[in-house]
């Protein structure tokens, strides 16, 4: 028998502060930062594309920067106070998948 003032807890709340979506990517500063390194510049920028297409789709765009055969890669919602956020995660998780 279930009383009115119970609440039936179907699932964990989702928290902003789990662990990165996989070892590679770190919390810096509020924000998701992964470092990644290619064979040369052509591949970090064929990389680089992917991700672009991709975000653009989500409309979640992150912060990056190329040196070369060099990309890091920070995610950061600015929308919710420049934090970490599941759109962030999911991007992370997508980019991952993206790593040729």
């Amino acid at each position: 028998m279930r009383y009115p003032h119970q609440v039936m807890r179907t699932a964990e709340p989702k928290t902003l502060n789990r662990k990165p979506t996989t070892a590679m990517w770190r919390e810096e500063n509020n924000q998701l930062v992964r470092d990644f390194t290619f064979a040369d510049f052509s591949e970090a920028f064929a990389f680089m594309t992917r991700v672009a297409l991709a975000a653009e789709k989500m409309d979640h765009h992150p912060w990056w920067s190329n040196v070369y055969n060099n990309v890091t890669i920070k995610l950061t919602t600015h929308d919710a106070g420049n934090t970490v956020t599941e759109r962030d995660r999911q991007l992370a998780t997508l980019i991952d998948t993206l790593v040729a």
